[in-house]
């Protein structure tokens, strides 16, 4: 049988640790960041919308916000690349 090919797939290693297990931490998804802030992506799994897996762990900066979303732009390579991330997958640098 084909394996899937969706969104998540290949994640397993963004599993919590039995530790970090239990309620989710309102003061992370209730952060605020403003502009020029300098933010980490660390992708926590017990959220539906987390960014693409190949974006944990890269350091930006915020340069926008949409809703309760932020911009986080960062380079990669010789490109700048913007994307848009919830607050509990990021942390304050």
């Amino acid at each position: 049988m084909k394996g899937s090919d969706g969104y998540r797939r290949r994640t397993r290693q963004l599993r919590i640790t039995p530790k970090e297990k239990g309620k989710v931490r309102i003061r992370s998804v209730l952060a605020s960041f403003s502009e020029k802030d300098k933010v980490s992506i660390k992708i926590d799994s017990r959220h539906q919308n987390i960014p693409h897996p190949r974006f944990n762990g890269r350091i930006g900066e915020v340069v926008g916000n949409q809703g309760r979303a932020y911009f986080v732009k960062f380079k990669e390579g010789k490109k700048e690349k913007t994307i848009l991330v919830t607050p509990e997958h990021l942390r304050r640098i």
